[in-house]
């Protein structure tokens, strides 16, 4: 299975830090966001990986290469401008294949192996979710006991930014920036999206203070 990782954003919530250093590239624990969902994709079995860029893009991709030192094959979709989350995923469709594949933010920090996430079936999306953080005690999607997703119900649970995708959820699309969560929404209402509650750790790398606080709680 392939994977992307979403990493053409402007990263404008870590602003100062971002305005010469691409978000993906800023370091916790000594290494760069990036690499680390380069590690645990590898440690679960990934080998090939697809990484939209746009914002300080020379920068990740002179950091990453070919992916050879990190054990993987990194193809690169460039954005001359951020075709947001639906746009990036449209545009790369064409190294992604036609299988589903693993979609992760470049922005969350997450302990989950991707090999607990179970096959799409006939879904067209399955995604990983958390329980409520702090700064998003609303959530995001109910998530019911046969394990389907809602947009609407309660419990809610909040949505990690980690996914397994059909390409067909954006196939037919016309190319260009478009969000994901309508069609998302879409196939909620048709009962195509499957969901996961992970319990472990996980954090929105957004802001300055989090990316602060997730470096303390690796060195601890």
């Amino acid at each position: 299975m392939r994977a992307m990782i979403l990493a053409a954003g402007l990263g404008t919530r870590m602003r100062p830090l971002t305005d010469h250093c691409p978000k993906p590239l800023l370091e916790v624990c000594g290494k760069p966001l990036i690499v680390h969902h380069l590690e645990r994709l590898r440690a679960g079995g990934i080998r090939e990986v697809v990484i939209n860029v746009s914002y300080h893009a020379e920068q990740i991709v002179a950091a990453l290469g070919d992916g050879a030192a990190f054990g993987m094959r990194i193809a690169w979709s460039r954005e001359a401008t951020p075709l947001e989350t639906g746009g990036g995923i449209r545009q790369a469709l064409p190294l992604l294949g036609e299988a589903p594949f693993l979609l992760v933010n470049g922005d969350v920090w997450c302990d989950l192996d991707p090999a607990d996430l179970p096959a799409l079936g006939d879904d067209l999306a399955r995604l990983v979710l958390v329980d409520n953080p702090g700064h998003h005690p609303q959530g995001d999607f109910h998530l019911d006991a046969e394990g389907r997703v809602h947009a609407e119900g309660e419990p809610r649970l909040t949505f990690a930014g980690i996914s397994l995708l059909d390409p067909a959820l954006v196939a037919d699309e016309p190319p260009g920036a478009f969000t994901l969560a309508p069609l998302l929404r879409r196939a909620m209402a048709e009962g195509r999206v499957g969901g996961h509650h992970h319990r472990g750790a996980w954090i929105d790398v957004g802001t300055p203070e989090r990316l602060a606080d997730l470096d303390r709680r690796l060195r601890s």
